[in-house]
């Protein structure tokens, strides 16, 4: 079944009641702070190596070398889609213009588990770390309470405007990435423990195999979500469909020389041989460890970096998320009241509400059932696996989309190669997460995704066959174009 012609923005906005986001707030170098910072390659290099070690061991520099290259041919559907259709509904939009609207409800639902999680996820992280730091010097303060205090201020910047987030984001991010670059020098100038060596990008270094890879690419691409978020920012950046896909592939390359050459000074730093790599992996703070051992006069600028990278995650996954919100409340798919936009700031203020309620008392509940850290490696895993179907769903609609929509563009290595590829390779940590059957809980975490995905299919069927007319205005506002490509439900 298909629609009648999408309208254009301001003619969704006004029947919806709504007023579009704030046009032209930032340009090409805020797309790829926003993708960046997101990123967040200090909590990256902080906290995810260890996890990759546990399955790939001195193998790790590899695995993350792996999930760049994957998330480059991912990046390659996902920007071609971003030319084309500009939208703070980003993959939602993408799915829906490409494969049909209710697929783009399965994906708009995904989006939710995969942005919205990283954001307790990361409210947990900074209480866990900042109390920890704290302790170290004598002062207590519950990491409940420095979970809060951050996501009040996330709240704060997220109502007040993109603007200002990216602002933020930017001194963070330099400063981090800056302490994280001086560290590992200063580890590879002193050799490592045992001296340098290539044996970190072999694959055969895996105490697991091939299994151990495909496992430490869980946490390899965790590493890399939120390099699409400038997709996000569609209705928000000036010219978009130059600047947003430039945006995605920018800040990949950039986070991913950085996490390539921190993980393999990490590596080297704690000695690439098992029982130093089991160290590596049973520390909760390796790259603190190694401040400590190599930089000692470091130590305050590293745990400082380390908490300013986790709020600049926070802020910028919780403005993607809600951008998301905003998208499918205005199209109905979603309470329209999360459109309303602030006249003020120019910002869905109910939608940031609602987003700020779940991430705090999801924190709070996680937080004191399982413990602070714990809950971000919950988490961690669970929006991995709803990331990676997204990319896939928008890597297909991608060739749909292109060859039944816009011939005159379509390219072979572009359209099929390349989106075939990138699938092709985000099945790596998905089979890693089912054979051989990992610990629980991370065992039955793919399954509970999948019953999700389920009942998210079985709403949008429900949905079509009672609001027919909803879906078919699905994916049709995109940023200050008229689009007139319909959107099958």
């Amino acid at each position: 079944m298909s629609d009648t012609p999408a309208s254009d923005a301001s003619a969704a906005s006004a029947a919806s009641g709504t007023s579009g986001l704030k046009k032209g707030a930032i340009g090409l170098g805020g797309a790829v702070v926003m993708s960046a910072a997101l990123m967040g390659p200090a909590v990256s290099v902080y906290f995810n190596p260890q996890l990759v070690a546990a399955q790939a061991g001195a193998a790790t520099p590899f695995v993350f070398v792996l999930s760049l290259v994957a998330s480059l041919i991912v990046a390659n559907g996902i920007k071609e889609m971003a030319r084309e259709l500009p939208s703070a509904g980003a993959f939602f939009t993408y799915v829906t213009h490409g494969i049909g609207a209710r697929t783009g409800f399965v994906t708009g639902g995904l989006m939710f588990v995969a942005y919205a999680l990283l954001v307790p996820a990361e409210l947990a992280l900074i209480g866990s770390y900042t109390h920890d730091l704290l302790a170290q010097h004598g002062v207590q303060v519950p990491w409940v309470v420095v979970s809060l205090v951050a996501a009040a201020l996330m709240t704060l910047l997220s109502v007040r405007g993109i603007g200002g987030s990216i602002k933020v984001a930017l001194v963070m991010f330099a400063c981090e990435v800056a302490v994280i670059l001086v560290v590992s020098f200063v580890i590879l100038g002193k050799g490592g423990a045992h001296g340098l060596a290539v044996a970190p990008f072999n694959p055969g270094e895996s105490p697991k195999g091939l299994s151990g890879i495909a496992l430490g690419m869980v946490y390899g691409v965790l590493s890399f979500i939120g390099f699409e978020a400038a997709a996000t920012l569609g209705e928000e950046t000036r010219e978009p469909r130059r600047n947003v896909p430039r945006g995605l592939v920018y800040s990949l390359v950039l986070v991913g020389a950085i996490y390539v050459f921190c993980t393999y000074a990490e590596g080297v730093g704690f000695g690439t041989g098992a029982a130093e790599q089991a160290r590596l992996a049973a520390d909760a703070a390796p790259f603190t460890t190694l401040g400590q051992t190599y930089a000692p006069w470091m130590n305050l600028l590293i745990g400082l970096a380390g908490i300013s990278s986790i709020f600049a995650v926070t802020v910028n996954s919780n403005n993607g998320i809600v951008r998301i919100l905003f998208a499918m409340g205005r199209e109905g798919m979603l309470p329209r009241q999360l459109a309303r936009v602030s006249p003020k700031f120019g910002t869905p203020v109910l939608a940031v509400l609602v987003q700020a309620a779940f991430a705090t008392v999801v924190t709070v509940g996680m937080g004191y059932w399982v413990g602070p850290f714990t809950t971000y490696a919950y988490l961690g895993a669970v929006l991995t696996f709803g990331i990676i179907p997204v990319y896939w769903l928008t890597n297909i609609a991608c060739m749909r989309f292109f060859r039944r929509r816009r011939p005159e563009q379509f390219r072979v290595v572009r359209h099929v190669v390349l989106p075939v590829a990138s699938i092709l390779l985000m099945l790596i940590p998905v089979y890693g997460s089912v054979w051989p059957v990992p610990a629980a809980p991370y065992d039955w975490f793919p399954y509970a995704v999948l019953g999700y995905v389920a009942v998210l299919a079985a709403t949008a069927w429900a949905l079509g066959r009672a609001r027919p007319e909803l879906l078919s205005r699905a994916g049709g506002v995109l940023a200050g174009v008229e689009e007139n490509t319909e959107a099958a439900v």
